[in-house]
C-alpha cells in the first residue's frame, strides 16, 4: 500500500487540480462564447444566406441551442463513466473533444462552397461540443470540491467557476482583435482565428490535466466496488435533488446567455460599434473574475443559499434597468450595464453553484447527478434564451422582451432556493447520496 500523502503532498495536488478546472471550464467557455460572438456578427451571412438578417440571426443561434441541447447528453454519458471509472480520465477526453470540435469549426467551409452541408457540419461539431461540455463542468468542479476540505468548497470550487469569466475574457479580446479587420476580411477568414486559437488552450489544459491524481473520494468508493452500476438510475429514482439544482441554475445561465452572446446581436443592432460592446464584455468578464471568488468564499461562511438568493433578486430587481441603459446607447452605460446584470448579479447566483450541486449527491452518483443538474439549467436558461429573445424582440421591435426573460429566470432561481436544504456544512464523505430537500425557510443559514 502507497504511502498516505503528506498536508504539503496534498495541498500541491489541490492546487494543481484547482488550476485544471480553471483551465479546463476556460477552454469551455472561450469555445462556446467564441461561437456565440461569431454567430451573433457574421454566421447568419455565412451559414444562412439569403434570409432576412433577423432570420439568419435566429437560424445561427439555433445551431448555438443545439449544443446546449446536447449538453445533458453529455453530462449522462461522461457522468456514467466518471462515476464508474474515474474523473480524471473523462475529463482528458472532453477536454480534447471539446477543443478539437472547436478546431474543426474554424476550418469549415461556408454556404457558399459546399451548400447545405455546411451548416450541417456546423450543426454536428456544436453538438459534439455540447456532449464534450456536458462532462466537462461535472467533472472538473468535483475533482476541486472532492480533493478540498471540509470548510473552504466553496472557495476551491470557485476556480472552476472563474473559467467561466476567463474563457470569456479571452475569447472577447480575441474577438476584438480580429474585428478590428476591414468587414469582408472579417468575413472571408477573420472570424476563423479563434477558434482556431483554441488549440494553444487545449495545449495547455491537456499538459495541466496529465499531472492531476484521481479524486480521493472515488478511490475511496472503488477501493470499496461501492460505486454503481447505472448512476443515471439511481440519479432519476429520486429527482427531486437534479430537478432543483436545474431550476436554481436558470436564473445564471439566463442572465450569462442574455448579457454575452445575445447582447452582442442586439446591441450591435440599436447602433453601437462592435468593439464598444466587446470591450464592455470584457470589463464584466474582469469584474466578474474578482467577484466570483468573494462570493464562493462568502458562501462557504453563510452558506450558499443566501449568497445565491441575493444574486438572483438583485438580477431581477436590475433587469430593466439593465436594458435601459443598454437602450440608452451610450458606451459608459452599456458598460455598467453589463457589469450590473452580469459581472455581479450573475456571479452571485454562478460562484456558489459548483459546491451546492456537488453538495446535493453522494459520491457513486455524484458526476451524474450534478452534471444533469447543471446541464439541464444551461439548457433551460441559456441553450435558448437567445433564440427566442431574437424572435420576440424582431417581432415586438423593442427590448422589453430581454429584461422579461432575464428577470423571470432569476425569480425561478430565487424562489427554488427556499426549497432547497443548505448544504455547506455537509460532508461529502456520507453514505447517504441525496440530502433532503424539503422546503424550509424558518433559517436560511441552518
Amino acid at each position: 500500500m502507497p504511502p498516505s500523502p503528506t498536508a504539503s503532498e496534498r495541498t500541491r495536488q489541490l492546487r494543481r487540480v484547482a488550476l485544471s478546472g480553471l483551465l479546463g471550464t476556460a477552454v469551455e467557455f472561450y469555445d462556446f462564447l467564441v461561437y456565440g460572438t461569431v454567430a451573433a456578427l457574421v454566421f447568419g451571412e455565412l451559414f444562412f444566406p439569403g434570409a432576412d438578417p433577423a432570420v439568419g440571426t435566429i437560424a445561427a443561434f439555433g445551431t448555438f441551442a443545439a449544443g446546449y441541447v446536447a449538453r445533458p447528453i453529455g453530462g449522462i454519458l461522461f457522468g456514467h463513466f466518471g462515476d464508474r471509472l474515474g474523473r480524471k480520465n473523462m475529463l482528458l477526453l472532453t477536454m480534447g473533444l471539446m477543443g478539437g470540435a472547436s478546431f474543426l469549426i474554424g476550418l469549415l467551409p461556408t454556404y457558399d462552397t459546399v451548400g447545405v452541408w455546411a451548416p450541417v457540419l456546423l450543426i454536428t461539431l456544436r453538438v459534439v461540443q455540447g456532449i464534450a461540455i456536458g462532462g466537462e463542468w461535472g467533472g472538473a468542479t468535483l475533482m476541486v470540491v472532492e480533493h478540498a476540505g471540509e470548510k473552504r468548497r466553496g472557495l476551491w470550487s470557485s476556480f472552476t467557476q472563474m473559467g467561466a469569466p476567463l474563457g470569456s475574457l479571452i475569447s472577447a479580446a480575441v474577438v476584438a482583435m480580429v474585428s478590428t479587420l476591414p468587414k469582408d476580411q472579417f468575413a472571408a477568414w477573420g472570424w476563423r482565428v479563434p477558434f482556431l486559437l483554441s488549440v494553444l488552450l487545449l495545449g495547455v489544459g491537456l499538459f495541466v490535466r496529465l499531472k492531476v491524481v484521481e479524486s480521493p473520494l472515488f478511490a475511496e468508493v472503488k477501493k470499496d466496488r461501492a460505486e454503481s452500476r447505472l448512476p443515471i438510475l439511481d440519479v432519476l429514482r429520486r429527482p427531486k435533488p437534479v430537478l432543483l439544482a436545474c431550476c436554481v441554475g436558470i436564473g445564471a445561465f439566463t442572465a450569462q446567455s442574455l448579457l454575452t452572446s445575445y447582447l452582442i446581436a442586439y446591441a450591435t443592432g440599436i447602433g453601437y460599434p462592435r468593439p464598444q460592446v466587446l470591450t464592455a464584455l470584457t470589463v464584466s468578464a474582469a469584474v466578474a473574475l474578482v467577484v466570483l471568488p468573494c462570493a464562493s468564499a462568502l458562501s462557504d461562511r453563510v452558506g450558499r443559499r443566501p449568497v445565491v438568493l441575493t444574486g438572483a433578486i438583485l438580477s431581477a430587481a436590475t433587469a430593466f434597468p439593465v436594458l435601459a441603459l443598454v437602450d440608452s446607447k451610450s458606451s459608459g452605460a452599456l458598460i455598467l450595464a453589463v457589469v450590473i446584470g452580469h459581472g455581479i448579479s450573475q456571479s452571485l447566483m454562478y460562484g456558489p453553484l459548483g459546491a451546492l450541486f456537488s453538495e446535493m449527491f453522494g459520491t457513486r452518483v455524484r458526476y451524474t447527478g450534478a452534471s444533469l443538474g447543471y446541464q439541464g439549467a444551461t439548457l433551460v436558461g441559456a441553450g435558448f434564451s437567445p433564440m427566442i429573445a431574437g424572435s420576440l424582440v424582431a417581432s415586438s421591435g423593442n427590448g422589453t422582451p430581454v429584461a422579461l426573460l432575464l428577470c423571470g429566470g432569476s425569480l425561478i432561481t430565487a424562489l427554488t432556493v427556499w426549497f432547497v436544504r443548505e448544504t455547506s456544512r455537509t460532508s461529502l464523505a456520507d453514505p447517504a447520496s441525496e440530502l433532503p430537500t424539503t422546503p424550509h425557510t424558518e433559517e436560511i443559514t441552518a
